[in-house]
Formats: C-alpha cells, sequence, structure tokens
C-alpha cells in the first residue's frame, strides 16, 4: 500500500470517523482472539486497500467502504439435504432399473446429484465387506435416473444419491437394495464334444480336438508302466472321462456336437440369449432333458427341442422335437432369444432384435431341463442374466389362450 503523508506541528489523536478506521489499530488480547476465528479469504479475494488523506493532512485513513459492501453481498450456499430414495417408485424391469428419490424440502440451489450402485448378493444394507465396488454416476440433473443395459449376475444392486450444489455435496442417503432376479448359466465345458472349445459363454468349433485327444492317448500308451503312466491311469484322466457337474455324464460324441448349461430349470420364467456364426455349417439352440443321451444329437430324441439352422447344401432355419422338422418361413436371425416357461411347457424362441416370435413348444415338461447348444464349423456366444424382455410377456399373454399350431412337434 503506497500513501503520502504532510508534517502536522501538533499532531493529534487518532480518531474515527464515518465509514474509516484510523491506522494503527492497537487491540486487545481478546480481539486478537476473537479475530482468529473469523472467515480466512481466499488470495483472489483479498481486500485492496486505498489510503486516503484527510482534509487538512494531519492523519491518515484506510477506507473499506467498498470492500464492506462487497462482503455484505456474498451469499453462502448451505450444505444440501440428504435425498431419500423411494423404493415403491423405483422399477426393475427388461434389465434396465429406474430410481426415484427427494428432498425433505424444495431446494433452487441444487446443481446436480450424484448417484453410486453396486451388485451384491446379500439382501439389505452394505457390508464391509463386498465382491463388488460402488459405481459412480454424475451430473444427473433430475430427482430420477434409469441404469440400462445391465447384466443381472447378482441377487440384488445396492443405491445410494446425494445432492450437490456449485459449492459442497451433501450426505449420501440411505442406501436401499433391490432385487434384480435373472436367468444366469455357465456352459458345461466338462460335458461338451470333443471339438468344441468352450471358453466361458463362448464356443467354437475345433476340427483338431478328438485327433488331439486320440494322439494324447497313444503317445500315453507308449511310455513305460510305471503307476504314473499306466494305461488305467490314462483312461482315466482322458477327456472322455472328465468330471461332470451332472452326475454320470459323459461327454457328448460321434456327431453330437453338443454342450449342456450347468444350470437346470424346474420352475419359473426364465430367459437367455444366443448369438451365432451365420455361416456356420451347422447350429442349434434349445433345451434338453438330464436323460438326453451322448450320441443323441438335439431335436433328434423326445429328450430336447430347438431351433436348427442348416448351413449344408442350402440354408434353412427349422422347429425340432422328436426327430420331427418343420421349416420356418422367416428371415434367418444371427441373434436368438429363448423363453422358457417351466410350469406351462412353453418354449419359444425370438429374434432377440425386435422381438419377433418364430416359433413356440407347447408341451410338458416331465423332468427338469437345462439349455442345450450345437454347432458344427461354426461358433456362438451366449448372454446369460437377463430378465425375461416386458415385450415377450406381453406376448406370452396375449397367446395363452390360443391354440397352438405346433402340436405336431410337442
Amino acid at each position: 500500500m503506497s500513501y503520502r503523508a504532510s508534517w502536522a506541528p501538533a499532531p493529534k489523536p487518532w480518531r474515527a470517523q464515518k465509514n474509516c478506521w484510523n491506522l494503527p489499530i492497537r487491540r486487545s488480547a481478546h480481539q486478537r482472539m476473537t479475530a482468529s476465528l473469523s472467515v480466512t479469504m481466499a488470495p483472489a479475494f483479498r481486500l485492496s486497500l486505498k489510503a486516503k488523506a484527510s482534509d487538512s493532512m494531519n492523519h491518515m485513513m484506510v477506507d473499506f467502504t467498498h470492500e464492506r459492501n462487497l462482503l455484505q453481498s456474498i451469499t453462502f450456499l448451505p450444505v444440501p439435504a440428504t435425498p431419500e430414495i423411494h423404493v415403491a417408485d423405483c422399477q426393475v424391469f427388461d434389465n434396465t432399473v429406474t430410481v426415484v428419490w427427494t428432498l425433505p424440502e424444495p431446494d433452487s440451489k441444487i446443481d446436480h446429484y450424484i448417484l453410486e450402485h453396486r451388485k451384491t448378493n446379500h439382501e439389505g444394507p452394505p457390508r464391509a465387506r463386498e465382491d463388488y465396488p460402488w459405481m459412480v454416476v454424475e451430473g444427473i440433473k433430475e430427482t430420477e435416473y434409469t441404469l440400462t443395459g445391465v447384466r443381472f449376475d447378482t441377487r440384488y444392486m445396492t443405491f445410494r444419491v446425494k445432492a450437490c450444489n456449485k459449492a459442497v455435496a451433501g450426505e449420501f442417503s440411505e442406501p436401499v437394495t433391490l432385487e434384480t432376479h435373472a436367468f444366469v448359466f455357465k456352459l458345461d465345458a466338462s460335458s461338451s464334444h470333443q471339438n468344441l472349445k468352450v471358453e466361458d459363454l463362448s464356443v467354437e468349433w475345433d476340427s483338431s480336438g478328438g485327433k488331439v485327444a486320440v494322439q494324447d492317448i497313444r503317445k500315453e500308451k507308449n511310455r513305460t508302466n510305471s503307476p504314473m503312466h499306466s494305461p488305467a491311469r490314462t483312461a482315466m484322466m482322458s477327456p472322455k472321462r472328465a468330471p461332470s457337474a451332472r452326475v454320470g455324464r459323459d461327454r457328448f460324441t460321434a456327431e453330437s456336437y453338443t454342450v449342456l448349461g450347468d444350470t437346470m430349470i424346474d420352475a419359473g420364467q426364465h430367459y437367455w440369449e444366443v448369438r451365432f456364426d451365420k455361416e456356420s455349417k451347422a447350429f442349434a439352440a434349445g433345451v434338453a432333458l438330464r436323460s438326453l443321451g451322448r450320441f443323441d444329437q438335439l431335436g433328434k430324441s423326445n429328450a430336447s427341442w430347438c431351433i436348427h439352422l442348416n448351413n449344408w447344401l442350402q440354408q434353412s432355419l427349422t422347429a425340432k422335437h422328436n426327430n420331427k422338422a418343420r421349416t420356418l418361413d422367416c428371415s434367418i436371425p444371427d441373434r436368438i432369444g429363448i423363453y422358457c416357461n417351466y410350469e406351462e411347457g412353453t418354449l419359444s424362441f425370438y429374434n432377440s432384435r425386435n422381438k419377433t416370435l418364430l416359433h413356440t413348444f407347447r408341451t410338458k415338461f416331465q423332468q427338469p431341463v437345462i439349455p442345450a447348444f450345437m454347432v458344427w464349423n461354426g461358433s456362438f456366444s451366449v448372454q446369460t442374466g437377463l430378465q425375461v424382455p416386458s415385450i415377450v410377456l406381453s406376448g406370452q399373454k396375449r397367446n395363452s389362450n390360443t391354440s397352438s399350431s405346433n402340436a405336431s412337434l410337442t
């Protein structure tokens, strides 16, 4: 601060004037302690003080009028209130979750909301240790948000939300847990044909699979008959005798290029999708009984129902059961949705892109069924963790009282 001063022969005591404070200011210990409790301003907002001399030039003053007006015009934003999630208004359908919340009182200063969600298999409040981390959605402007394209591979999802203004964020709401029921399964690699290379939920044809296994067995037979390399032990470790999730189940063999899911269906409504290579020489998808033989091909016995793609000579799509087939007059999709209602004995196939119905089997399942797939010279992948689409449910209700046109295949 720069200023000029004049010499006065008889200095007068310092005195206060309106809107001004004389310098220097001497403060007591109490005043210094009180000042230490005041708000410290950021460097960008520090006061810009201007020196001012009295008319008689007998003392100097610092005018705070402008700065005081600036301080009085500052509005401090309060911490936003804690939102409340309304479980009754939240919706879970079509693998989407809509979360709805409100504030205790309207607040025009709210700039946005932050929503966090986490998958869990436990109902109730979050636990100290969870297998899944919190996922964050920022910049939400409304008091609701919809998560789309979620794969429901856990039984529940937990949500919490907090409000933010331009200065500070409030506290998170009480977390709520929503049920996310869907059909989840994996492919049982131990049951698959040797020519099928199974990785998680994808399958690729491997023409050398069976040959490699036979060559390995022959190499083992040529080794010394030690306890570690005896023919008996080699047979036990053969892929044909690999442990299976289904007791007494051997691998599919011969021309049954099949692999099953690892989860049975014995109740309820379920839905899954399969994407396949349309250039595959042959492909099939459907369900099968546990009693399906290791030599049985899908659709050629009374223990399986499927849709079958044939690309050998002429491309065709057929519905097969008990060695009977019906050609389907429709375009061949690259992705099929499969719906199974166990109690009603309904098995329907859809073009999963537009949910157009391709075919429906109506029967009465006498035993639990398992998702089943077949591929020859091709590949496919399965998507699980899906809820039954609402458009499929509404279509099934409309057709529940109509007679089936597929009686010859049931």
